[in-house]
């Protein structure tokens, strides 16, 4: 006896693979794809940047990552601009380090005329005082560390001259020389001690 069996059409549908049935349903339009995320272009510009920041951040390009990382902060993502701002205190800081001060007023060429003469770096130091000198002809206190300088490199004529004109510009760097050891190259001088002892005599009492 013979079976009713199904339909040839109904065998055929059951020998239809998944993919093909998709491929199918998604003709007749009874599927539908999920739609794609849609990505702001001011935020995807922000990212960009930031990567951009980083790696110049790494390459320890400070001064070119820092106003990348600037340009973030104005981008719309506040994730992205809190990281930018954590990186731009880090680049200041190195950036602090890294560069040297520039002298530009008197005071400042001295004090670093100064700090190279007890680095023993004369060359500079001489170069820091004369700079200041010509800014503040007569400021005693630059005239007194050129003294004082000269007097360090041996050049004695030139340390009496500088140290007479600072003593004359303002008396009280007479009673500075008398106790400073820069001047001990000096002391066997007449002329240093007549400039720093006028009240004697010469009979040395």
């Amino acid at each position: 006896m013979r079976r009713s069996g199904k339909s040839k059409t109904n065998r055929k549908a059951k020998r239809l693979n998944a993919p093909t049935q998709v491929r199918l349903l998604k003709k007749k339009g009874l599927t539908k794809e999920p739609p794609r995320a849609q990505v702001d272009p001011a935020t995807e510009q922000q990212l960009k940047a930031f990567e951009e920041g980083v790696q110049n951040f790494h390459l320890q390009k400070f001064a070119k990552a820092k106003p990348i990382f600037e340009k973030v902060l104005s981008g719309p993502g506040k994730d992205l601009a809190d990281r930018a701002r954590v990186h731009l205190r880090i680049i200041e800081q190195r950036m602090l380090r890294s560069e040297p001060v520039v002298p530009r007023t008197p005071e400042e060429h001295y004090q670093q005329g100064v700090a190279m003469m007890n680095m023993g770096r004369w060359d500079e130091a001489r170069e820091h005082l004369l700079r200041a000198r010509k800014l503040s002809p007569k400021a005693d206190y630059v005239i007194y560390a050129m003294a004082a300088l000269d007097c360090l490199t041996g050049e004695a004529e030139s340390a009496m001259e500088n140290l007479k004109l600072a003593i004359q510009l303002r008396p009280e760097n007479r009673y500075h020389a008398r106790n400073d050891e820069d001047f001990a190259f000096l002391q066997e001088d007449p002329r240093f001690t007549e400039l720093l002892y006028p009240d004697r005599d010469g009979s040395g009492t």
